[in-house]
């Protein structure tokens, strides 16, 4: 089963929405609109990217402890995870 497979349709929801963010930050520098808007908007695309990131973090996480718990190199997952999450939340 893929990691992915429980939040699939969330998570491409989720990219759907930003990337229309995204595009709609385009228009709006085009038209010239305050600057303000557009940080409002860029505010919104980052945390976003956040909430993605956090979602994808966690069908890793639950990947990797699932494969751990069933006795496939338990200490180098956890010193896989723990990295991971090192570099993921600098």
């Amino acid at each position: 089963m893929s990691v992915y497979e429980t939040r699939r349709a969330d998570l491409l929801q989720r990219l759907r929405k930003v990337e229309g963010q995204i595009r709609g930050v385009q228009k709006m520098i085009g038209e010239d609109r305050p600057c303000v808007d557009v940080l409002t908007q860029l505010a919104a695309i980052t945390e976003g990217i956040k909430k993605v990131s956090m979602l994808v973090s966690g069908c890793h996480v639950k990947g990797r402890v699932s494969q751990a718990l069933n006795g496939d190199g338990a200490d180098d997952v956890a010193d896989e995870l723990v990295q991971t999450l090192f570099k993921f939340t600098r």
